[in-house]
């Protein structure tokens, strides 16, 4: 997916487009991603954990050719709880990780754990550069973070692909996306219907496979949200209980010692 390689760096006067009562940012040589209201934005959703197993599978199978995903650790899986940890441990296992030096100071291939890192498909950035023309595919670990738009965005790109308008002159080995700025991509469409199988029995449509995908990216992105969000809940139940019995305190404890007169008499 090295569409995500290049930076959405803006062209021309910004101006503002409304698309289904959301307001997006964009310009004159792209549009804007719509709003599309995920089911984990709110105060108290979660991310759901099917599409979240699905996303990966979408990762793993088409992604992963070109991008990492190397702030994710295969313990991130198994805490989640998506994924069995002898489901983890299985995947960890089929990638050999160099390692070392042993005890004779070399260095050695052993098979993955679940604390190693998501292993990644180049070796380093120059060999990445080399096998995308000098393109450098972004890790996409806060790939939702770091775009404008987020998961929106990621969702638009995937499956805005569409042939060039009349008189929009595309150079070889670019490909129209009006979602990115500039309006050309140097990655093909990298989802197309049936790509994948998923288990459940849920079409692997391209709408339904980017939709996926950017939710993937949005929990790898941070992975403690459902956490975070049900400590929150917690903290705000424990503080109400304080306030409320300060509060008793204050009106049938307290007030009676600070009302009380006290007088002496010499």
């Amino acid at each position: 997916m090295s569409a995500l390689a290049r930076s959405a760096r803006p062209a021309g006067a910004a101006a503002t487009a409304v698309f289904a009562g959301s307001v997006s940012l964009c310009n004159e040589d792209h549009i804007g991603s719509q709003e599309l209201h995920w089911s984990h934005h709110g105060a108290l959703a979660a991310f759901d954990a099917c599409s979240v197993r699905r996303g990966f599978q979408v990762y793993k199978e088409v992604c992963a050719t070109c991008h990492s995903v190397e702030r994710l650790a295969f313990r991130n899986l198994v805490e989640y709880g998506a994924w069995s940890e002898a489901e983890v441990k299985a995947m960890a296992e089929e990638i050999e990780i160099v390692d070392g030096p042993n005890d004779e100071g070399e260095m050695f291939e052993r098979p993955g754990k679940l604390s190693d890192p998501m292993p990644g498909p180049y070796a380093n950035e120059e060999a990445a550069r080399a096998a995308n023309n000098g393109a450098l595919p972004p890790d996409l670990s806060l790939i939702v973070k770091a775009r404008h738009g987020g998961a929106d965005y990621i969702f638009s790109l995937l499956s805005g692909y569409c042939d060039a308008p009349e008189g929009k002159v595309m150079l070889p080995g670019l490909y129209y996306n009006p979602y990115f700025a500039g309006g050309a991509i140097g990655m093909p469409a990298p989802l197309m219907d049936e790509q994948v199988e998923f288990p459940d029995g849920t079409p692997a449509t391209v709408s339904q496979m980017a939709k996926d995908v950017a939710v993937f990216l949005s929990w790898a992105a941070e992975p403690e949200h459902d956490d975070r969000k049900k400590a929150g809940f917690r903290w705000l139940v424990a503080l109400s209980l304080a306030a409320v019995v300060a509060g008793w305190t204050k009106r049938f404890r307290w007030s009676i010692l600070k009302a009380r007169k006290i007088s002496y008499e010499f």
